[in-house]
């Protein structure tokens, strides 16, 4: 059972999605502003927080900046609109995934299981790559002896592409691997993913030494 923090200011959709995902086997809290939202996920410590981003007052985009500045609970984002500005924002404010009001709550469920299954691997030993060293039994990473924390998806990105250094990876790929979608691409949560990745691990992110670009195809994991 998973511990979910539903923010949702509109109480129809907050009761159906919380009855919902109770009947996924969820356990599940709910607030209905951005601040207390922040408030019930200091004192909650949930798995995982599904946050609409249109909150009066303190909106959704600063919720999670605020979330995502105390650590790595994944945040799933719930969005009226699916166009650029509202899913982009989303994604550079750090959350892990989103989905298009209005809400099917097998598809909400589907997102909230493959999130959580990002901190799980099969264990295949230590990778040390230069400064870098990536233990698959303890999902820590380190660098330069010091430790990297991740969310779950930029662990899982950084897993992916470190199990096979020179192998380009297309963004269709990745979403499949690391997000588990089966549709047709949606490049801009690989592309944010990245670029939250490389802020972490990378001395100069704009030249990359360990997730590198290829150019008209995907990424790479280097050095090679």
């Amino acid at each position: 059972m998973a511990s979910i923090l539903l923010i949702e200011d509109d109480p129809l959709v907050r009761r159906g999605l919380q009855l919902a995902l109770s009947r996924h086997g969820h356990d599940v809290r709910t607030a209905d502003t951005g601040e207390d939202g922040l408030r019930e996920f200091g004192s909650a410590a949930p798995d995982l927080v599904v946050l609409d981003l249109m909150l009066p007052v303190v909106d959704g985009f600063e919720v999670c900046r605020r979330i995502r500045a105390a650590g790595d609970v994944p945040v799933i984002v719930l969005t009226a609109r699916g166009d650029d500005f509202d899913v982009v924002s989303g994604l550079e404010a750090g959350a892990d995934d989103y989905v298009v009001k209005p809400v099917q709550p097998t598809v909400l469920d589907a997102r909230i299981r493959a999130v959580l299954r990002r901190s799980t691997s099969t264990p295949d030993g230590v990778r040390v790559h230069r400064a870098l060293r990536i233990d698959t039994s303890s999902l820590t990473v380190s660098l330069h002896g010091e430790p990297v924390a991740l969310t779950p998806t930029e662990l899982r990105l950084l897993l992916t592409l470190s199990q096979a250094p020179g192998q380009v990876f297309s963004r269709q790929q990745l979403l499949e691997q690391v997000w588990e979608h089966d549709y047709l691409g949606d490049s801009r949560l690989v592309d944010n993913c990245v670029q939250r990745l490389r802020a972490k691990i990378e001395a100069s992110p704009a030249t990359p030494e360990y997730v590198q670009t290829v150019r008209g195809f995907g990424y790479r994991f280097g050095p090679v």
